[in-house]
Parts: structure tokens; C-alpha cells; sequence
């Protein structure tokens, strides 16, 4: 069972900038049964000599690693996503410890999900606009008067955390009958896409700006835990929104 649930998850950088900490992510990884390592949009070189030498071992990791020129590409398939961010920021999100994380990404992957963990840049960490799309932030309980925690180090407590829960969880019983599967990350970027169409479309706004409003419908069906069928239904209502609007308009005219 451990080594089914670590293939479940799945490491994702995001703009790195040196490529020791790649190498060293990778060699933190391994360590710990990982191997589903992402890079997304590195700005440094990820076959570098400083890469492979810091992997130490792990350089296989670098070789089969996902790149992705867009984070959402990286998130398509995967029912949740975590954030591993130092600091506060002006997005609302379940905040737990790596021992919290840890324990809910390996019952989401007993439950068939695929979970990502997200690391940000080594100077700036994740943005907001990236903080948007993940369930929970991860925050590791660091020294205040010195908080500051090397990019690898932290992939290196999270892999430490997931290993421990994947050793500690029990052997699932046998299946039971399930519902409709989770809706993935890439199902429920479209659903927004279309909530924000819909909005546009009855007006909702009045000519107030949108961004507010739509961070907290976010949050609302990102802890709603969507299925697929779920989905389904509310883009046939947002449809059905978006042609009465049509027919009304019609009718002005």
C-alpha cells in the first residue's frame, strides 16, 4: 500500500531558481518513496551539473520529471492540491501542519485521488494567483526569529510526513460501492471559467469589479468537494442562466 499511495502524489516547482535545490528536491524525494516529481516554468537550467550532483542518486527523478509551461497543466488530474507557503496572504485557505497535510493527501489517494504538493519560488515563494488554485496551505511551524527554510529542506519535512502517514495508514477494505469520482483540478478550472461567463452574462456584477467575488465562489466549491457529476449539473444550470439571459436581451431589443 505505501509504495501505491506515494506514486499518488505528486511534487510540483514552481519557478525554481537554482538548480542545487532541483537536484536536491529530488534526492529528498527519493529518500522518502517518492517519485512523481513537476517542474513548472524553472528559471534556471534542470539538467544542470549542480542539478545532478546534488541529486546524488536521484537523478532519475530530474530525468522523468513532468515540465509544464502552465501550472494548471500540471493540476489537471488532480482532485486536490496543497500549498506550501511561509507566509499569510491575502487568500483564505485551510491552513494545517505538515503532519495534517500529510495524513489528508494519503486518504485522499486511498480514496483513487491524486494529490499535488506546491513549492514556490526560493525568494518569493507561491503567488496569490497561484495559492487560488489549492485547497489548504501547508505551513511548517518554523522558528519565528528565523523562519526562513531552504526550498529542499521543506520538500525534504513534507516527503518525511507523507512516508510516515503511507507507513501508518491501514489496508483499505475491499471497495465499496462509490459514487461518482472527484471532479478534477482541470473540471473545476472550466467550471469557473464558466461561473465567471454566466456572471458576466445576468449582469450579476453591475459594473463592480468581479475579483472578490469569484475568489469567494472559489473557496466555497473548492470546499464543497465536487464529483464529476456535480460538476456536470452546475454548468447545465450556469448554461440555462446564460441562454435565459440571451432571450431576455432578445426581448429589449
Amino acid at each position: 500500500m505505501t509504495s501505491k499511495a506515494l506514486d499518488a502524489l505528486r511534487i510540483v516547482l514552481v519557478g525554481t531558481q537554482h538548480p542545487g535545490n532541483i537536484g536536491s528536491a529530488a534526492r529528498a524525494m527519493k529518500t522518502m518513496g517518492l517519485s512523481r516529481l513537476c517542474l513548472v516554468t524553472p528559471e534556471c537550467a534542470t539538467d544542470a551539473d549542480e542539478a545532478r550532483a546534488m541529486a546524488v542518486g536521484a537523478e532519475d527523478l530530474i530525468g522523468t520529471a513532468l515540465r509544464a509551461d502552465v501550472l494548471d497543466d500540471a493540476l489537471a488530474d488532480c482532485t486536490q492540491v496543497y500549498g506550501c507557503t511561509a507566509r499569510r496572504r491575502h487568500v483564505a485557505l485551510p491552513e494545517w501542519t505538515p503532519r495534517e497535510a500529510a495524513a489528508r493527501a494519503i486518504a485522499e489517494v486511498q480514496a483513487g485521488g491524486t494529490v499535488a504538493l506546491l513549492f514556490g519560488r526560493e525568494r518569493s515563494g507561491l503567488s496569490n494567483d497561484e495559492l487560488q488554485r489549492c485547497h489548504a496551505a501547508i505551513h511548517i511551524p518554523t522558528n519565528p526569529e528565523f523562519s526562513s527554510l531552504n526550498l529542499a529542506a521543506a520538500v525534504q519535512v513534507l516527503s518525511y510526513e507523507l512516508r510516515l502517514a503511507a507507513l501508518a495508514a491501514a489496508e483499505p477494505p475491499p471497495p465499496a460501492e462509490r459514487g461518482d469520482p472527484p471532479a478534477t483540478q482541470a473540471e473545476l478550472e472550466g467550471l469557473f471559467e464558466h461561473l465567471d461567463r454566466a456572471l458576466v452574462a445576468i449582469d450579476f456584477h453591475k459594473g463592480r469589479s468581479p475579483v472578490t467575488v469569484l475568489r469567494r465562489l472559489r473557496r466555497l466549491f473548492l470546499r464543497a468537494r465536487l464529483n464529476e457529476r456535480e460538476v456536470r449539473i452546475l454548468h447545465g444550470i450556469l448554461a440555462d442562466a446564460e441562454r435565459m439571459a440571451r432571450l431576455a436581451a432578445e426581448r429589449r431589443q
